[in-house]
């Protein structure tokens, strides 16, 4: 599989101007724990995430330094310190030059990307356009489906996943930082939703876009119900398309 095959492609994404408090409400808005950083033209120069807050004058958490400790790691670094954790903006505090996949990549090199830098979250580019994100828990969809003995995606595949993807992502209810996987014509849902009703919407979507043979439901509701009342994943089965008409090319 592809890096294109898995991504997230509706990516949330701020300006180095953005404010650092703006950042904050959007991700928890989004339930996300990172954000690219795009300047006007629409190019990655950076990202943000939970562990740039970590060390914020706000609550509390700056860095203090005894002397010595002070005169060993220089002026510099202290200077440095002073931004990320006094910052307005998001350009203050961001990781500069973050690493990147290509949409073709495999997904071998994305784990060892992920691994080799230990970050959660790996931009997906076109050239020098951000075009989606693998996190991991697209990675751990992913490892689901390949559970299910399903063959890899074909171009039909990709297909079904562009029409699925646009059918949702039109509606005015649509998930929060949903994905979308297809093998073999076998859907699989990924999201934050608020409200239950949102779920068989977007599993009705699915189901009448061409081509699509079942779908695996695993969005998430978001507060959780205050108690669990048990239940699986909910599978919607359909008919094989009696014709090459009736599937998405």
């Amino acid at each position: 599989m592809r890096a294109y095959q898995i991504m997230t492609r509706k990516v949330v994404t701020v300006g180095p101007e953005t404010s650092i408090i703006e950042a904050a409400n959007i991700m928890l808005k989004h339930h996300i724990s990172g954000l690219p950083v795009v300047d006007a033209a629409g190019k990655l120069v950076g990202i943000i995430s939970e562990g740039d807050f970590i060390r914020r004058a706000e609550i509390g958490t700056q860095r203090k330094r005894g002397r010595w400790l002070r005169l060993l790691v220089g002026s510099g670094q202290i200077a440095s310190d002073f931004v990320h954790e006094r910052g307005r903006k998001v350009g203050d505090i961001m990781s500069l030059d973050p690493v990147t996949v290509a949409e073709d990549a495999s997904l071998e090199e994305i784990v060892r990307i992920i691994e080799k830098h230990n970050v959660k979250r790996v931009p997906v580019m076109r050239k020098d356009q951000i075009v989606g994100i693998v996190t991991r828990s697209n990675l751990l969809q992913a490892v689901s489906d390949f559970a299910r003995d399903v063959p890899d995606p074909t171009a039909d595949d990709d297909q079904i996943r562009s029409n699925v993807l646009a059918a949702i992502k039109r509606a005015d209810w649509s998930p929060s930082r949903f994905n979308v996987i297809v093998r073999d014509g076998i859907v699989s849902l990924s999201g934050i939703i608020t409200d239950e009703r949102c779920r068989r919407a977007a599993i009705v979507a699915a189901e009448t876009t061409p081509g699509v043979r079942q779908v695996y439901d695993e969005l998430s509701l978001y507060p959780p119900p205050e108690e669990d009342f048990g239940g699986g994943d909910f599978v919607s089965l359909q008919e094989q398309p009696s014709t090459v008409d009736d599937v998405a090319l």
